[in-house]
């Protein structure tokens, strides 16, 4: 099987999600993805009985086995003064978050 993910492909892919890889690493990561993908190929060859219903997720849950859902229900911290004060910056009791550099993506 011939590798899906080349080499181009894989630094558009890269470029795109705006990761710095050295070459060993982005090569290694390329390798992995690839024999992910000849995994995929390889299940994709296996009979099955076509009445065995499509899974949408690993585990079944049906409404006998599910647990019911928990009321949504507020419930005041006892300590919240104690919890702030472990913060490195405070205002008017809400948490102060440092600004988040990004930069546009072309």
């Amino acid at each position: 099987m011939r590798d899906e993910i080349t080499p181009e492909l894989f630094t558009k892919l890269v470029d795109l999600a705006a990761f710095a890889f050295d070459p060993a690493e982005a090569e290694y990561l390329r390798t992995e993805l690839n024999n992910q993908l000849k995994a995929i190929h390889q299940l994709e060859t296996a009979q099955l009985d076509p009445d065995v219903p499509h899974a949408f997720h690993g585990v079944t849950y049906s409404p006998a086995s599910s647990p019911p859902l928990r009321a949504d229900a507020w419930e005041p911290c006892e300590n919240p003064d104690e919890i702030l004060a472990q913060a490195p910056q405070v205002d008017d009791g809400y948490l102060v978050v440092p600004d988040i550099p990004h930069t546009e993506l072309d």
